[in-house]
Order: structure tokens, then sequence, then C-alpha cells
């Protein structure tokens, strides 16, 4: 497997990288892209990590050399969310990068599987979809919005109000990748009861907690590590799927079969050509049902906004 990572010399993409490097499976080529020129000396600092996996840095303009034969991209190009800012206000900037990359991505390597990073996520998928269409090389099953974040937050979280090993809760999140787009399932944690109060407390943090790093690192940049490790289970996951594993289930912003919305975040099953099958999501309590209708008009507007911005 070839791995390019897109972005890899800011604070997620270098994350990443790392994590990377220590998990891929042996024999695998981890390629590294950014704007910046440390970018070939962070591959080189990376290299005298002691595992089987071969790893390359790229500068410059284009990121044809690190896209070359790639089977996964995982872009988080772009910048950071600064304290005030939502992901919406990244638009202006993001936007055009992802547009670009989507570019050369449909000319090195269309088949690769597509993980998206760069916020905000909800605009930034449509946008990347749009482009691969224009190409002709558009595949829905290979394009990913990763909203791993917000399922490793949810997993954190409940683990720590119920005295749970992290690793052994799960917590689907629907919808999508910014503040009430964001619904993390608390009513199918096994093993868990939650107060209606719990609930709406949980949600809220689930949604906002991007902020609370933001806000934490006081101007100093936006959530960077937590999103590498994100970065690396749904790269990791794709990796396994690609390769044959079976039953590798993740939550991620796919293009489904458009019930709420063109875009939407729900299990997906990855398998040798990326999105296997989306699965259904199951049953909503009353709370979940009430914060699903309430999103869907933010999240539809988001998604509008990047095939506007293609186009």
């Amino acid at each position: 497997m070839k791995v390019a990572v897109i972005g890899a010399a800011g604070g997620i993409g270098q994350a990443l990288a790392l994590l990377l490097k220590n998990r891929l499976p042996a024999g695998s080529d981890l390629a590294l892209y950014d704007i910046a020129p440390v970018t070939p000396g962070v591959a080189a600092d990376l290299s005298h990590i002691p595992t089987p996996v071969s790893i390359k840095g790229y500068a410059g303009e284009d990121p044809t050399p690190a896209l070359e034969g790639a089977d996964v991209v995982l872009i988080s190009a772009g910048v950071a969310r600064k304290p005030g800012m939502d992901r919406s206000d990244l638009f202006n900037v993001n936007a055009g990068i992802v547009k670009s990359l989507a570019e050369r991505i449909a000319a090195v390597c269309p088949e690769a599987c597509i993980g998206i990073i760069t916020n905000p996520v909800n605009t930034t998928v449509p946008i990347a979809a749009e482009v691969l269409k224009k190409a002709g090389v558009y595949n829905k099953r290979k394009l990913f919005g990763i909203t791993t974040l917000d399922v490793i937050r949810s997993e954190t979280f409940v683990a720590g109000l119920k005295d749970k090993d992290p690793g052994d809760v799960r917590v689907p999140v629907i919808g999508g990748h910014s503040g009430v787009t964001i619904l993390p399932l608390l009513s199918q944690v096994e093993g868990v009861e939650f107060t209606a109060e719990e609930v709406e407390a949980l949600t809220k943090r689930i949604q906002n907690a991007g902020t609370e790093v933001v806000e934490a690192k006081a101007g100093g940049g936006s959530a960077t590590l937590s999103m590498g490790q994100a970065a690396c289970r749904f790269g990791l996951a794709l990796v396994k799927g690609l390769q044959g594993e079976e039953n590798v289930i993740e939550c991620a912003y796919v293009e489904g079969e458009g019930e709420h919305a063109p875009f939407f975040a729900q299990p997906v099953k990855l398998g040798k050509d990326g999105a296997e099958a989306i699965l259904s999501y199951g049953e909503l309590s009353d709370y979940e049902k009430a914060a699903l209708d309430g999103m869907l008009e933010t999240l539809n507007k988001d998604i509008e906004l990047g095939i506007e911005f293609a186009k």
C-alpha cells in the first residue's frame, strides 16, 4: 500500500505521519507532501524510526510525485481555526486548496481512496466530488470526509463519565462534522445508561469539543494531535479494507442514498473498493430524532455551498 499525506508539514500532518510510520503494515510506502520546504526534513526525521515502512517527503507547488501510485490519499492541508472562528470561517482559504488538490488527484491517481480532513468537511467533500465528476473520474465509494475525531471524542468522554475503558466504548456519530451537525448516538452505546441531562450535556460537549481545544491553545492552533490520531485510525481502516480484511467498519461522511442530505456521516463498511456498504445507523431516540431534524437545514446549506464553489 502507498499512503500519501497531503499537508504533511502541518500540525495534523506531522502527527498523522508519525502514527502511520509506526502503524502501517510492513512494506507500505508513506509519501509526505506539503508546500512548505521543511517537508523533506520531516520525512528524513521520521525515516530514522525503525519500522518497516518506507517514507519520502516532497515540497513545492506540485504534489504529483507524492500522489503517483497512491492507494490512499489523506488531505490535511489548509489553515487551522483560531479563537472566535468556527469551521465555516475557514471556507475561503481551504475550499480553494481542496479544489486544486482534487484536480491533481483526478489527473495523477484517480483510483485512490481519498480521505478529507481539511475543514469545513461538510463543504470540502462536496467540492472534491464536483471536481472529480468534472474530470470524469468520480467514484462515490472512494471519497470520504474523515469524521473520526467526533467518534474518538465521544468514546473518550463517555468512558470518562461512566468510568469505562475507552477501548471498550463504541459510539456511532452521524450527520456532519461541525456544530449541530455532529450527532453522537448515545442511545446506542452498549452497557451504559444516560439521564436526559447527561445526554444533553455530552452531546453539546462533543459538538463543541473542537472549540474547547482552540480556546485552550489560546491562539496557538486547533486540534492537531487528536485529529492526527483520528485520521490514522480511519486511514488504517481504509488500508485494512483495501487489503481484504473482513468487517472493517468506521463512521465517515460519504455520498449515500440522499435520505437526509447528499452527503451524510454514518457507519460505513470498508472493503477492496473503498466503501463496500453504507450501513443503517439504526433506531434513534426521540432526542436524537429531534437533533437530526434540527441539523438538516445547516448540513444541506453547507453541501450546497461546496457544490456552488466548485462550479
